[in-house]
């Protein structure tokens, strides 16, 4: 395997799998609650590796895109950025996943997430050539109330600064891409120099489409 997939395995797995996370945050690669199905988070830990191998075998990725935090309905019970169960189901999707949800467990239905499906429908065409991150790799959420999510406060990005430089240096990519405003602000605060792109939710999955667009023609 490349060395840049092994060097994000290493920090995974030094500085997130076991991250403590709080009341407002879940870390869905150590926590565990009544939403999840059976051992949750090791699924979920084996799904971020299936991607990071699936990407691998087309060599190193020439571009970073980067969101803001997991969501309530994707990353949170996939464990893969911008992913959702429904996804990971899918045969035409190229990372072998597997749902880790109670919802999945007990009715073989899988979580879905609007803004997974426009993300993947403008990045598939270019499958090999990407990485996908969070600013935030844990999940954030109103006290008490686990399937809602909230914006990161600003000591909640900078707690994973440093695991987001290090991420941009291990692939050291042509690009930097920002997916909303949060993951702008934290890769400059990094020096990564991103290109900012709007987010797909709420009404944005046209100007997404279209700055993703503009990425790739400039590459």
């Amino acid at each position: 395997m490349p060395d840049w997939r092994d060097r994000l395995l290493d920090l995974y797995r030094r500085d997130l799998f076991d991250a403590p996370a709080g009341d407002r945050l879940f870390n869905p690669y150590r926590d565990t609650d009544a939403h999840d199905g059976p051992d949750a988070p090791a699924t979920r830990r084996a799904n971020l590796v299936a991607a990071l191998d699936a990407v691998a075998r087309h060599g190193t990725p020439e571009v970073l895109v980067v969101a803001e935090a997991p969501g309530p309905w994707g990353c949170r019970f996939s464990g893969v950025p911008f992913t959702s169960e429904r996804q990971l189901l899918d045969p035409a999707f190229p990372v072998d996943g597997t749902p880790s949800s109670a919802q999945f467990a007990t009715s073989g239905e899988p979580m879905r997430e609007m803004s997974g499906g426009i993300y993947w429908g403008a990045m598939l065409p270019h499958w090999g050539r990407f990485w996908t991150w969070n600013a935030v790799p844990l999940h954030p959420h109103k006290a008490g109330e686990p399937l809602t999510i909230r914006t990161p406060g600003v000591r909640e990005v900078r707690r994973w600064h440093g695991l987001l430089a290090a991420t941009v240096d291990a692939l050291s990519p042509r690009a930097v891409v920002a997916v909303g405003r949060k993951a702008e602000g934290a890769l400059q605060a990094v020096g990564a120099g991103p290109v900012y792109v709007r987010h797909p939710s709420q009404g944005g999955a046209t100007l997404f489409r279209e700055g993703i667009a503009e990425v790739w023609d400039r590459l």
